[in-house]
């Protein structure tokens, strides 16, 4: 199956994360890039997602997974080694029309967690639908490797001019070309 790389807001969505131990970590720790209106549920909690709740203001819900538990929620990410447990709130998520994502059971999910770079503004997914996990981790490393390192400093400049300035075909040149010496300038 091949995922639809698209840039999707969370800006008021409800996560819910079911679990939270290595694997939950590392899902939390990649939507806290992006949103904080995340509950865990889990009746064992790691100390790392612990310091991740109390530091980011998460909700916690100390217990086992309960159906019903997803109602009210936009996402349900499901990170335990619990097949069993994956697949009931699989269905579940099914008829409550929930975006669903698991960590064993790829065919159950709806979207999938590539790798990614993000440096401010930029963002860079890379992704080989799982084909070859070791290709993404060094590519991912060869393209850190040549981001600029003020790439975010520049990309908030670049946002700045867009607001101030007019609409239309000069702005579009003069943006055009200070990308172009940038990148001139900053890739050799």
């Amino acid at each position: 199956m091949s995922y639809l790389p698209i840039f999707f807001s969370l800006e008021n969505k409800r996560i819910l994360l079911v679990g939270a131990g290595n694997i939950a970590s590392k899902r939390l720790e990649k939507l806290l890039d992006f949103t904080t209106k995340i509950t865990i549920i889990s009746d064992k909690i790691s100390d790392e997602i612990l310091e991740k709740i109390s530091k980011n203001n998460l909700d916690l819900i100390k217990r086992r997974y309960q159906e019903g538990d997803i109602r009210g929620f936009d996402i349900v990410i499901v990170a335990t080694d619990n097949i069993k447990l994956q697949e009931d709130i699989y269905f579940e998520s099914r008829k409550e029309n929930i975006l669903y994502n698991c960590v064993d059971l790829q065919e159950y999910c709806d979207f999938i967690f590539p790798s990614y770079i993000k440096e401010g503004d930029l963002t860079i997914t890379i992704s080989t639908n799982g084909s070859s996990p070791a290709f993404t981790k060094k590519f991912k490393s060869y393209l850190k490797k040549i981001i600029p390192n003020d790439v975010a400093k520049f990309l908030d400049e670049m946002k700045s001019l867009r607001q101030s300035m007019p609409k239309g075909k000069e702005r579009m040149r003069y943006l055009e070309e200070k990308t172009k010496e940038y990148l001139e300038n900053g890739i050799k």
